[in-house]
């Protein structure tokens, strides 16, 4: 019976296979609508006007021509910050129903649809500015919801096409594309706005994104049992690997039971723990390379898309790796979970406090702040996909409850972090990666104490059906 069971896993391809095929174009999509909501933190450089509007004489033809192809707009610090964190609003209330919903309905029409409509608003932007902030606000607002589904709705595709050996390859390559669409905005953005203007950003993107929802919804399907294009050797053994973890129907959620199980309150901080040192390093860097290294935009901008680009490398190979030790039998599931969850808590937690006393050292700075990131990325074969662990029929609510745990962890380190800089400018970099490091190790020390890796009663089929 074990060789039964072993032939068919000889014949299916690995990489070049369907479901890798997939999950590449996932990660084509999370590449787009992170560049989408990305983009405008540079593009509001341009558009918004910060000097004198009675400019010299001389150049008022060369402005004029300019204003053209880069309108300027005198919008406010406090209405600049209300566009920019309104997409973050969308993303954070449609988190829990989108949870819910995709156990429920099409993954592929909830994706599709979303794709769609984050692409169609990047494309009505640069007119909203022309008609009113408000319009751009609605527009970032929606736009922000759309990117939440599809954020969150792809990882209830993982339930019926991840087999259990390839689960860390699968999801760290499709995810790692929200760590390349920033590196791509921080290095394309800048050119396309001095050459073409800053509309056409949104126009590229948006247009790129629509095409990409046309090849999704003629590529994907729900079921590998239903696509027409699939290998049947992989089809089989797909199916088969997750034949005792995937039922036909998901019924109502336990929500008791999830409050009181220690393995998700495990996961709900680890996100939070996650999300904390994610958007330090997302909002901050550009400001920390500034004050430390005193370089132009244009450097800092490439400066500050490296970590991005290492992280993304390191993300890729986190999947491979962990695959590795659960296909040879090196280390148990949890083994594997807890291992790449305490590097991704330790090492940024180590290499960021390091950094304030490197700030005479141009390439120790560099070097250190792409540690941060890259190693941080170590949680895609930990914590972050702990859910499909402990309960694959409700990966998809688990994974929404951990990302809004997240976002509010993000939330409050970018405030807090705010309030430190603002009243402390001598030592405030300090205490910021010392209170980082602080938040690293409280989160790992309980996530190592309560985390779990088998399937949870509650979500087993015999006692599922009772609730």
């Amino acid at each position: 019976m074990q060789m039964d069971n072993q032939l068919p896993r000889k014949k299916v391809p690995g990489f070049c296979s369907f479901r890798y095929g997939l999950s590449f174009l996932v990660h084509c999509c999370n590449v787009i609508t992170t560049a989408q909501r990305a983009c405008l933190n540079l593009t509001m450089v341009v558009m918004v006007n910060s000097t004198d509007p009675h400019g010299l004489p001389n150049t008022s033809t060369k402005k004029l021509l300019d204003n053209i192809k880069n309108p300027v707009y005198n919008w406010s610090p406090d209405i600049q910050g209300i566009i920019l964190s309104s997409t973050f609003y969308g993303f954070v209330i449609i988190q829990v129903p989108v949870g819910y919903f995709s156990g429920i309905y099409s993954t592929k029409k909830m994706i599709g649809f979303a794709l769609c409509l984050s692409s169609v608003l990047s494309l009505l932007i640069p007119p909203a500015a022309g008609i009113g902030v408000a319009w751009v606000i609605v527009c970032r607002a929606v736009q922000g919801a759309a990117q939440g589904i599809v954020g969150t709705a792809q990882f209830e595709i993982y339930v019926k096409w991840a087999p259990p050996l390839e689960r860390g390859r699968l999801t760290s390559m499709s995810t790692s594309g929200f760590l390349l669409g920033p590196f791509i905005v921080l290095l394309v953005t800048g050119v396309i706005c001095e050459s073409l203007g800053w509309p056409m950003v949104f126009y590229i993107f948006g247009a790129c994104g629509c095409a990409l929802c046309l090849l999704w919804f003629i590529v994907f399907y729900d079921d590998p049992k239903d696509h027409p294009c699939i290998s049947i050797s992989e089809k089989e053994y797909i199916t088969s690997s997750l034949v005792q973890q995937v039922s036909s129907s998901r019924q109502s959620l336990p929500i008791k039971a999830m409050l009181k199980s220690l393995p998700v309150w495990a996961i709900s901080i680890g996100s939070f723990t996650f999300f904390w040192s994610h958007i330090i390093m997302t909002l901050y860097t550009p400001l920390f390379i500034n004050s430390t290294l005193r370089v132009n935009i244009k450097e800092n901008g490439f400066l500050s898309s490296l970590p991005y680009l290492f992280a993304w490398i390191c993300g890729n190979l986190v999947g491979q790796l962990s695959d590795f030790f659960l296909t040879r039998n090196i280390l148990s599931v949890i083994a594997v979970r807890k291992l790449f969850t305490a590097a991704g808590f330790l090492l940024p937690a180590i290499f960021g406090v390091c950094l304030p006393y490197l700030s005479s050292s141009f390439y120790g700075i560099v070097i250190f702040l792409i540690l941060v990131s890259a190693t941080g990325s170590f949680c895609l074969g930990g914590v972050l996909i702990n859910g499909l662990d402990i309960a694959p029929r409700y990966f998809g609510f688990i994974k929404a409850c951990s990302t809004l745990s997240g976002m509010l962890g993000g939330l409050i380190a970018s405030t807090l972090t705010g309030l430190i800089l603002r009243q402390d400018p001598e030592s405030a970099w300090f205490k910021t990666f010392i209170l980082m490091a602080a938040i690293n190790v409280t989160g790992l020390i309980f996530y190592l104490i309560v985390a779990k890796a088998e399937i949870q009663d509650w979500a087993k089929e015999r006692q599922h059906t009772r609730l």
